[in-house]
């Protein structure tokens, strides 16, 4: 079955959920995360920090150069990843929407390629 990341995308400089509405988005996604497992297609997830923990590394002309914070300014930031083993895209796309629910925010769903060249 193909592979497909579900993004959570987070509006850019949010405020963080109250205590109250985080532990009801962590209860729901723990929820959510359990139906995955169950019906055979969670393969990996996380949150993940804030994006000024990141660090940038580029090749300049053979050189290795790091640079503190996200690559890009943005609209939305990614906040963390899912990524399922869906028999199709309205598969994916259905996780997607029972995890947009959870959270409350956007999930992008993009599929992998499948490396057949």
């Amino acid at each position: 079955m193909p592979h497909y990341l579900l993004s959570v995308c987070y509006p850019a400089g949010a405020t963080a959920p109250s205590p109250e509405r985080l532990d009801r988005i962590m209860a729901d996604v723990g929820a959510l995360n359990s139906r995955m497992h169950s019906a055979g297609v969670w393969v990996f997830g996380g949150g993940l920090h804030d994006p000024s923990s990141s660090t940038v590394v580029r090749d300049d002309a053979g050189t290795v150069v790091l640079t503190d914070g996200p690559f890009v300014e943005t609209k939305e930031q990614l906040g963390g990843i899912t990524i399922v083993d869906a028999a199709d895209l309205d598969a994916a796309l259905s996780w997607a929407g029972e995890m947009a629910g959870a959270i409350g925010v956007p999930i992008e769903v993009r599929p992998f390629q499948d490396g057949s060249g």
